[in-house]
């Protein structure tokens, strides 16, 4: 990493952890050459990084300013769920009511982890699938049967072990996005009326899969500040036979918070205990804003009973729907089940996106989104700031896509679904996040979607 680079990093950090809060003015020239040793033209290009990251402003013979309007930092969400007991899960229509708003193209859709393309080389992966494309041999066809195309699996292998995870390309599956990676992976372990783990709020595609399925979800508490409570967690363990546990570790869907690399590694040697297997959503994982990727659970599992499963959806080519499993102790089982479904991901794709890996320019681009997310972020601060209330609760990610907001008591937030949606904004209701439909008072917002600085001037003052 270069000096200018380094120092952009400091200031981003003391700006995310409310340090420099907004409308504070970063230190002057003369201060920082002093405390950090280096020259003016490091410290601008620093200053000039922050900038197009959308986390400071130049104000003209003044110096730069942390975005926002001078005031106290947005008050963190107390969302904290009570445990219920187990209980089936009918959250589809709902859900399906949602979102369907968010395939029109003149919404802004900021309720749907569906990230807008602008975000992406498309252009450059076009002409990856077209070089490879010339040079697949027909046997391909039958080659990336699973678990799939030799090339891309050693790729994705190799961002295992740069994590300092030994992941062999071999017990890789590739799957069509990760949400085929996780349906496999809960419908190899598991039988109709099995309970399964969740979390509350969590990712409403789980709960789809657990009604899809026939089996009976128990919801783990999420705090907006430290995530899974792994207490509740292990009491649950101790008094229901639990099958299996569907988790999102690293900015999580919807508050965007992680664990700590302590808690995920409790979480695994608890499960690992009781042979419970882990099925570990991490598709936000490498989205992270400061200077180190969280480390996934799966760095952590020595006895293979973490199911990791990732995508290329959410970080690089959104069509391109290529995802994969390193499932484990539970290779066979998964990859049986993908020959008996789905047989293979697109042929094409997958040697398109080895293509792509094999240049390099893969993490190059994923700097260059994790600056878009983190400028994405600060806008939507400055608009919550601006047209919300001041008793709104706001989460306080540091990576992902994600957001969430936290209304008073007695708020309803389908009915602001309602009305944000008749003025071209989709936004995510508590309610879809949770089995029992609980969480009225609060919504998720993605951070990807396009068009999202748009919430500042397409919403009104709050009671106008």
């Amino acid at each position: 990493m270069k000096r200018y680079e380094a120092l952009a990093e400091l200031l981003a950090a003391d700006i995310r952890n409310g340090t420099l809060p907004p409308g504070t003015r970063l230190p002057s020239v003369r201060k920082l050459r002093a405390q950090h040793q280096v020259s003016p033209a490091t410290i601008f290009a620093a200053y000039h990084r922050l900038e197009d990251r959308g986390l400071v402003r130049a104000h003209e013979r003044s110096g730069y300013f942390v975005r926002g309007q001078a005031s106290a930092p947005l008050a963190e969400p107390q969302t904290h769920a009570t445990t219920l007991p187990p209980a089936e899960v009918d959250i589809s229509q709902l859900v399906f009511s949602i979102l369907g708003a968010a395939q029109d193209r003149a919404v802004v859709p900021l309720g749907s982890a569906f990230p807008s393309p602008r975000h992406f080389p498309l252009p450059r992966l076009a002409k990856s699938l077209a070089s490879s494309a010339r040079f697949i041999d027909p046997w391909e066809t039958v080659a990336s049967l699973p678990p799939g195309h030799l090339p891309l699996r050693q790729q994705i292998a190799l961002r295992y072990l740069g994590l300092g995870i030994a992941q062999p390309a071999d017990q890789i599956i590739i799957t069509n996005g990760a949400l085929e990676a996780l349906n496999l992976a809960l419908a190899a372990l598991t039988q109709p009326g099995d309970l399964v783990a969740i979390e509350s709020p969590g990712f409403y595609a789980a709960l789809q899969a657990i009604e899809r399925l026939k089996l009976k979800a128990i919801e783990i508490p999420v705090c907006p500040k430290e995530g899974l409570d792994l207490d509740v967690l292990a009491e649950l363990l101790a008094a229901h036979p639990i099958k299996a546990c569907w988790l999102m570790t690293s900015f999580q869907n919807p508050m965007g918070v992680s664990l700590s690399d302590e808690k995920k590694q409790r979480l695994v040697q608890m499960l690992s205990a009781r042979q419970i297997p882990l099925i570990e959503d991490d598709v936000y994982g490498e989205l992270y804003f400061g200077q180190r990727q969280p480390l996934p659970a799966k760095a952590f599992d020595r006895a293979g009973w973490v199911l990791h499963c990732g995508s290329f959806s959410k970080c690089l080519a959104p069509g391109y729907r290529i995802g994969w499993i390193a499932p484990g102790r539970f290779a066979r089982q998964v990859e049986q089940l993908k020959l008996m479904t789905t047989l293979s991901a697109s042929v094409p794709a997958q040697a398109a996106l080895a293509d792509y890996l094999q240049t390099g320019a893969y993490d190059k681009h994923l700097r260059k989104l994790r600056h878009v997310l983190e400028g994405q972020l600060a806008l939507m601060n400055d608009a919550i700031r601006r047209y919300f209330p001041p008793a709104v609760r706001v989460s306080r990610p540091q990576g992902g896509y994600f957001v969430w907001l936290e209304f008073p008591a007695g708020f309803d937030t389908l009915q602001l679904h309602r009305q944000a949606a008749a003025h071209g904004i989709s936004i995510a209701p508590g309610p879809i996040f949770s089995a029992s439909r609980r969480f009225s008072t609060a919504c998720g917002s993605i951070l990807a979607a396009s068009g999202a600085p748009s919430l500042s001037w397409r919403c009104k003052p709050w009671g106008a």
